[in-house]
């Protein structure tokens, strides 16, 4: 049995790998819960349902999501006043609802995972890292928000003065998770961020001693610091781990070329550009339609104008093509 320690997007890409190579039968993806949420009073797993929704099939193009869903519930709260930053769409509503009236019912959250990825069709086991509540805490310089507030509704704009996560000194690992860490044949620590993804879950008591026994398993580790292939201006910054831990060497495009008259010289609207501009900065549809003040049905109009004109077929090709026409070539991800 492989066990895969996985955060959000990157990981889950390759907790998809190792599955289609090793196969689902005999994979177990342990995810990070420390960015999970409650929006409108419903329980939100984002990196769970992200892992979930890849090992189904059933993801989005985009990345995240499930595919082909609707925002119209979304844009029907934002017509009421609430906050609708946080990229909830229709379908995807169902599996939060699902999961909320489970846990009401008493039931774990691994077990409810389990029940999502057997109704999904996933053969792999999806385990969370714990059932108990542990939150990542972001502090700038305006104070602290949760990780989905930081890095979705705020864009991730400001400079991180501390991370923390709250609750998970007293909290322990899933069932079943340690017993799996040592029945692992291979352990693999997924591309997903070395603090506020793979630090969360080693932040849980017992996880990291229970790697750390498990050392003549063979442990791959593969990390996001630099994509292979990138080519042009490149900024770097320095991310610190909770209470100045670890630290993590940052190196990213320079984003101050990407403006909105560069994307025009593309032969783009005004608005099209925008749009483009914010995705490749890697903002979500509902994200954009806020920061734009547009509807998100408006703003997916806007990009699938800017995908033609581009002559692209969808949003990591566009992405690509903003970067090159500022000078950064970076390699596709699909």
């Amino acid at each position: 049995m492989i066990l895969a320690l996985s955060g959000g997007t990157g990981g889950s890409k390759m907790v998809d790998g190792l599955a289609q190579v090793h196969g689902q039968p005999g994979l177990t993806a342990v995810v990070n819960t420390g960015d999970d949420g409650d929006f409108y009073g419903l329980r939100v797993c984002p990196d769970l349902d992200i892992c979930t929704y890849v090992l189904a099939g059933v993801v989005d193009e985009r990345g995240w999501g499930y595919a082909g869903d609707t925002f119209r519930c979304l844009e029907g709260l934002a017509t009421y006043g609430r906050e609708a930053w946080f990229g909830l769409g229709d379908r995807d509503l169902a599996t939060h609802i699902h999961r909320t009236l489970r846990l009401a019912e008493g039931a774990g959250l691994a077990q409810v995972t389990a029940e999502i990825c057997a109704r999904l069709g996933v053969e792999a086991r999806v385990l969370p890292m714990t059932e108990d509540p542990v939150r990542t805490r972001i502090t700038t310089a305006a104070g602290p928000r949760t990780f989905q507030e930081y890095l979705v509704r705020d864009g991730a704009a400001d400079e991180i003065e501390a991370i923390a996560f709250e609750g998970a000194a007293t909290a322990r690992p899933a069932p079943g998770l340690v017993e799996a860490i040592a029945r692992a044949e291979r352990i693999v620590i997924c591309p997903s961020s070395p603090v506020v993804s793979i630090g969360t879950i080693l932040a849980i008591p017992g996880v990291r001693e229970a790697l750390a026994a498990r050392r003549e398993a063979g442990t791959a580790a593969t990390e996001p610091l630099l994509v292979d292939g990138a080519d042009g201006p490149l900024s770097l910054r320095v991310l610190r781990g909770p209470e100045g831990g670890s630290e993590m060497l940052v190196i990213e495009p320079d984003v101050s070329g990407l403006t909105v008259p560069a994307l025009e010289g593309l032969g783009l609207t005004r608005r099209q550009a925008e749009a483009l501009r914010w995705l490749a900065l890697g903002r979500r549809g509902p994200d954009i339609a806020r920061v734009m003040g547009l509807s998100p049905r408006t703003v997916e109009k806007h990009l699938h104008g800017a995908y033609a004109k581009l002559g692209v077929s969808g949003a990591s090709e566009a992405a690509a093509t903003a970067w090159a026409a500022v000078g950064v070539r970076l390699p596709l991800r699909d």
